[in-house]
């Protein structure tokens, strides 16, 4: 080979190593590019995904009510309200009179004026069924608490009805010696009634010694009317040992029961309730008084948690589709003889407050922002 013929052999070579290189290099950065490009993508993708929590700030929720009868509701409704305004927002409620047609109206009022999201209290699924679903499409969140509705992407919470029965139920057989008469005072149609009923027979079906010798109940101004069925049913049992328990599954007709039993003087009968508030609180601390005991969870605590899970939504977090709120038996003998009411209840009977179900890091942040 002659020295030209070297020098463009050389050449040659020089030029393919360069071509090699930068196509080395052209694969690398395109590499990091797609890989800066995942990346943003993802990033883009989970903003899509979560709203920002101070942008949460100044929501108006609904909160539309079965009924609002009794302390329950009334704490209740100060949780919801509490909640919300800790997360910057405000809440109109919507009461139904326990008129479900009117309940429903005010579904559609709700959405049609604009809320931002919306708590529903107890009701139907026949009643709201059709609401729900038109405030879903309209991407309204929805949450709701003692309901029957199983609608996709609504979050239904409820308390442990079967377990609160029970355990009130358990109480009363072991007071009575495992045997006697009692009364029960319970209303169909609302589904966690339907849900404490099930306990209930249950319960009969294995205490064949514990005998229901009369029934009642009536959701339309429940405490008279307990009261004034229960003294009716007084004067058909006058004798002392007729009667050993009434079993109340609702405090506003243990609260009825109990005031009849009272002005009768008949306080040998003892009364077992669901759900607490203050003015339960003070009648089971009567030291002479037939209400003795009551499953219950904290009123504003249910409130406190319907409220988490409806601003998850908002935020655009996953939510399931069912949260059940454990219940605590509140007894005479657990609790002090001073009067305490149920925002101090806790330092007796573990488990009663604070719970932290629905609770996210990124709400501290909202709270802060306030």
């Amino acid at each position: 080979m002659n020295k030209f013929g070297k020098s463009a052999f050389f050449a040659l070579i020089a030029v393919i190593l360069l071509i090699t290189a930068a196509c080395g290099n052209s694969g690398k950065e395109t590499g990091k590019d797609e890989g800066a490009s995942q990346e943003q993508g993802q990033t883009t993708e989970q903003a899509a995904g979560n709203t920002d929590a101070a942008s949460l700030k100044g929501k108006k929720i609904a909160l539309v009510m079965q009924f609002n009868t009794g302390t329950f509701s009334a704490q209740y409704i100060e949780g919801v309200k509490e909640q919300v305004e800790k997360f910057g927002g405000k809440v109109q409620v919507f009461a139904s009179d326990n008129d479900l047609a009117k309940m429903s109206a005010n579904l559609d009022a709700a959405i049609n004026q604009g809320f931002d999201g919306i708590l529903l209290d107890h009701g139907q699924a026949g009643a709201l069924k059709q609401g729900v679903n038109r405030a879903v499409e309209q991407k309204i969140p929805v949450v709701a608490f003692d309901s029957d509705l199983k609608v996709p992407g609504v979050t239904v919470l409820s308390q442990d009805d079967q377990a609160m029965a029970s355990k009130t139920l358990e109480l009363l057989k072991q007071d009575a010696g495992g045997k006697g008469n009692i009364v029960k005072i319970w209303v169909a149609g609302f589904a966690p009634m339907e849900r404490r009923q099930v306990a209930y027979k249950a319960f009969l079906d294995s205490n064949p010694d514990i005998k229901e010798i009369a029934a009642f109940g009536n959701a339309g101004n429940p405490a008279l009317d307990a009261q004034s069925q229960m003294e009716a049913i007084l004067k058909q049992y006058p004798n002392k040992g007729d009667i050993s328990a009434v079993w109340a599954a609702w405090d506003e007709f243990a609260k009825g029961a109990t005031r009849a039993i009272q002005q009768a003087g008949r306080n040998e009968i003892k009364v077992y309730g669901i759900d607490m508030s203050d003015e339960d609180l003070q009648m089971i601390q009567d030291p002479n008084g037939p209400w003795v005991a009551s499953a219950a969870v904290d009123p504003k605590d249910i409130g406190r948690v319907q409220v988490r899970y409806l601003y998850q939504k908002l935020h655009g977090d996953n939510t399931d589709d069912s949260v059940v709120l454990d219940a605590v038996v509140v007894k005479r003998d657990d609790l002090p003889k001073e009067a305490v009411n149920t925002t101090q209840l806790g330092e007796y009977v573990q488990g009663w407050s604070g719970r932290t179900q629905g609770n996210a890091d990124w709400m501290k942040e909202l709270e802060q922002a306030q």
